[in-house]
C-alpha cells in the first residue's frame, strides 16, 4: 500500500471510529437521562403545564395517592382518536406524578379480555364501552386510591378534553376527602320542595311540592342544610352558601351572610329583577296588579363595589327567543335570553363546556377589578344589548323595542368575585338584632371582633348570577315518563351550569382557580377568517338583491294600480322597462356574488399553496443552503 493510500485509509478509519464513538456516547447519555423528565411546554395554551391550583392541592395532600389508569392500548379495535386522547391523558398523569413527588404514584393497566386487569377495572366500576357489536369492550378510565377511599372517572370523553385537568384534580381531591361538603341554602322560593302541613282543615287537600330539579340531586354529593328564609347566623361547618332570590331579606340575614363570607366562606347568589317563579307562586292580590317579584342584596353589593338595578331587565337583540304569545302568535322576545357559546367565558372551567343557556328577565352587574378583588365575567350579553324597565318588559316585544337602546359595552349576567372583601356592616351587628340577645350570647355567636362587632374584612369567593328563573323547572328541564320511570330531559345547559358552580364553590379553593385547558386541536384560523369575511360580504350583497327585488315589485305594483280594468293583462312600456332594469340588475349582482365566491376560493388556495411551499420546499432548501455554506466554510478554512 502506497503512502498516499495508507494516509487515506487511516483518515477514513478515524472518521468511522469517531462516528462509532459518537453513537456510543449518545447511547450512554440516553441511558443515563432516561429516567429524567426534561420537558418544555411550547404550546400557547400551556396544555402540558399544571395549573397553580392543582400544584397547591398536590402539596397539601396528607396521604399518598395511587392513580390507576386503565386503557386497552394493545387492542387493534381501538380507534386512533381514542389512542391519541389516551396519550394526552397519560402525559398529563406523568405531570401529576412529577409535581406530586412521592405523594403521587401512577400505574398503567391494559385490561385485555379475561385478564386480571379487566377484572380489577370492573371491580372499580369502570364503564367498558363497546366499540363494535362483535368486539370486546374498551376501558378508558382512571381510579384514585387513597387509603381505603376510592374515586373513579368511569370513562374519559375526548370531547371534554378542556376539562381534563379539572376532572383529574377533582378526582384526587374527592378521594382524599371522602366526607361530603356541607351546602347551606337560603331561598324565598320552594327550591328544596315543601312538605304538607301537620294540621289541615277538614275538606282541605294538603299541597306538597317536590324540590326543583336543579336541587333534587344535590343531596347525592353534598349535605344540604335548609336555612330559609332568613337565618340569624350560619354554622361554621357550612363552607358553601347558595342564596336564591333574596326578596326583602332583613338586615340580620344579610349580616349573617356578610360574616360567613368574611370568615372564608363561598357564596353563590341568584338575584332577579323579575322572577317568573315568584310571580306564579304569588298571584296578584288586586286585579290588573302584579306583586313585586324582584330581589336584591343592596347593602352587600354596595360594599363589594357591585352595581345592580333590580328595576331593569336585560334585552339582547342577538339572543332573542321565539315564544308563543297571545292569539297563538309567534313572538320574538329579546328579554328571554337564549345564550350560546359566544356569550360564555370559554377560559373558565365553570362555563367552558356549556353550549346554551336560557335566562328569562335577567339583570346585569357592573363591577371592575380592584387591588383587593378580582372580577371574572362568566356570562355576558352581545354588543346589541341594553336594559329596559321591568314594567316595560311585561307589555311584550313591541313595547320593549320602542324603549330599547343598546349600550356601549356588553353586560355582565354572571360574574365571580375573588379576593379580600370588606364588611357591609362596619358598625357591627344591626342594633335591632343585637337587642334580642344578651351580651354573653352575642359574643359567643360572633366569629371574632371587638365587642361583638364581627369581622371587618376577610378573603372569600362570590359568584353572582342575575337570574334565578334559569333554575326553575319550566326553563331548564322537563320530566318524562319512560315505561313508568320518571326521567329528566334537559332543555339547555342551565342545570349543568348550576352543578358546575356548586362543584367549584363546595370543593377546594384550588379547584376554583383551575382554568379550562385549551384544546389540542388547532384549527386553521386564517382560513376561517377568510370564510367569515367573504360570508359577511356575500350576505350584504344578498340583502342588497332582496331590497332591489322589493323596490322593483313596488314599482310594478304602482304601475299596475294606474292601469284601467280592461288593461290588466297588458304590459305597458314603463312596466317592460322596469322589468328589464330589474333583470339586468339581478344579473349584475349575481355576477358579483360569483366573484366573491371565486375570490374566497382563490384566497384559500393561495394560502394553502404558501403553507405547502413552506413545509415541502422552503425548509429543505434552507437546510441544503446551510449545509452548502458550512461545507464552503470548512473548505476555505483548510
Amino acid at each position: 500500500m502506497s503512502k498516499l493510500g495508507s494516509k487515506a485509509f487511516w483518515k477514513a478509519s478515524g472518521g468511522l471510529m469517531g462516528m462509532l464513538l459518537l453513537l456510543a456516547a449518545l447511547f450512554a447519555v440516553n441511558v443515563i437521562i432516561r429516567g429524567v423528565r426534561l420537558r418544555a411546554d411550547l404550546t400557547r395554551e400551556g396544555l402540558y403545564t399544571l395549573s397553580p391550583g392543582t400544584k397547591n392541592m398536590l402539596r397539601k395532600l396528607e396521604q399518598p395517592v395511587t392513580l390507576k389508569f386503565f386503557f386497552n392500548s394493545s387492542s387493534p379495535a381501538v380507534p386512533m382518536y381514542l389512542k391519541n386522547h389516551a396519550k394526552q391523558v397519560e402525559d398529563l398523569l406523568q405531570e401529576y406524578r412529577q409535581a406530586g413527588g412521592r405523594r403521587i404514584t401512577v400505574e398503567k393497566f391494559d385490561p385485555q379480555p379475561d385478564s386480571d386487569a379487566e377484572e380489577w377495572a370492573q371491580r372499580y366500576g369502570l364503564a367498558g364501552q363497546p366499540i363494535n357489536p362483535f368486539g370486546p369492550p374498551v376501558f378508558f378510565g382512571l381510579v384514585a386510591v387513597v387509603g381505603d377511599a376510592e374515586g373513579v372517572i368511569p370513562f374519559f370523553d375526548p370531547r371534554a378534553e378542556g376539562l381534563l385537568e379539572y376532572s383529574i384534580t377533582r378526582l384526587i381531591y374527592r378521594a382524599s376527602r371522602p366526607e361530603k361538603p356541607v351546602v347551606g341554602v337560603i331561598s324565598t322560593l320552594p327550591v328544596l320542595g315543601s312538605s304538607a302541613p301537620p294540621f289541615v282543615m277538614p275538606g282541605q287537600r294538603p299541597r306538597q311540592e317536590p324540590p326543583w330539579m336543579a336541587f333534587a340531586d344535590l343531596r347525592e354529593d353534598y349535605t344540604v342544610r335548609d336555612l330559609s328564609p332568613a337565618p340569624d347566623r350560619i354554622d361554621p361547618d357550612i363552607n358553601t352558601l347558595v342564596v336564591i332570590h333574596p326578596k326583602d331579606m332583613p338586615e340580620k340575614a344579610q349580616y349573617a351572610i356578610d360574616q360567613f363570607l368574611l370568615r372564608g366562606g363561598r357564596l353563590l347568589v341568584f338575584v332577579d329583577p323579575m322572577s317568573v317563579a315568584d310571580l306564579e307562586a304569588s298571584p296578584a292580590q288586586q286585579p290588573f296588579m302584579r306583586p313585586e317579584s324582584s330581589s336584591n342584596l343592596e347593602k352587600l353589593f354596595k360594599a363589594w363595589g357591585v352595581t345592580y338595578d333590580p328595576g331593569k331587565v336585560v334585552a339582547d337583540m342577538r339572543a332573542i327567543t321565539r315564544l308563543r304569545g297571545a292569539n297563538n302568535q309567534t313572538e320574538e322576545s329579546p328579554v328571554f335570553l337564549s345564550l350560546s357559546t359566544n356569550n360564555l367565558n370559554r377560559e373558565d372551567v365553570m362555563t367552558a363546556q356549556l353550549d346554551s343557556l336560557m335566562l328569562p328577565f335577567a339583570g346585569a352587574f357592573a363591577c371592575e377589578s380592584t387591588k383587593d378583588l378580582a372580577v371574572t365575567p362568566l356570562i355576558r350579553t352581545s354588543a346589541m344589548s341594553g336594559t329596559v324597565p321591568a314594567m316595560t318588559a311585561q307589555f311584550g316585544t313591541a313595547a320593549i323595542r320602542r324603549e330599547f337602546k343598546p349600550g356601549p359595552l356588553p353586560l355582565n349576567l354572571a360574574v365571580r368575585l375573588t379576593g379580600k372583601f370588606k364588611t357591609a356592616f362596619p358598625e357591627g351587628k344591626p342594633k335591632e338584632e343585637a337587642a334580642d340577645k344578651d351580651g354573653a350570647e352575642a359574643k359567643k355567636d360572633e366569629p371574632q371582633g371587638e365587642a361583638g362587632e364581627g369581622l371587618k374584612e376577610g378573603s372569600g369567593t362570590v359568584i353572582l348570577v342575575g337570574d334565578c328563573d334559569m333554575l326553575y323547572n319550566r326553563f331548564c328541564a322537563e320530566e318524562t315518563d319512560f315505561f313508568g320511570f320518571k326521567a329528566q330531559r334537559p332543555l339547555n345547559d342551565n342545570l349543568a351550569c348550576f352543578a358546575n358552580a356548586v362543584e367549584q364553590m363546595a370543593g377546594s379553593s384550588d379547584l376554583i382557580g383551575i382554568r379550562s385547558r385549551g384544546t389540542f386541536a388547532r384549527p386553521f384560523t386564517r382560513v376561517q377568517a377568510l370564510e367569515e369575511n367573504a360570508r359577511q360580504e356575500w350576505q350584504a350583497r344578498e340583502e342588497e338583491l332582496v331590497n332591489k327585488l322589493q323596490e322593483a315589485r313596488q314599482q310594478l305594483g304602482q304601475l299596475e294600480s294606474q292601469k284601467q280594468q280592461n288593461q290588466r293583462f297588458i304590459l305597458s312600456g314603463e312596466q317592460k322597462a322596469a322589468i328589464a332594469r330589474f333583470k339586468a340588475e339581478e344579473i349584475r349582482i349575481n355576477r358579483e356574488l360569483k366573484g366573491v365566491r371565486k375570490s374566497l376560493r382563490s384566497d384559500i388556495e393561495q394560502l394553502g399553496a404558501r403553507v405547502k411551499f413552506v413545509n415541502i420546499a422552503l425548509v429543505p432548501i434552507l437546510v441544503c443552503l446551510v449545509g452548502v455554506a458550512f461545507g464552503v466554510y470548512r473548505k476555505r478554512k483548510r
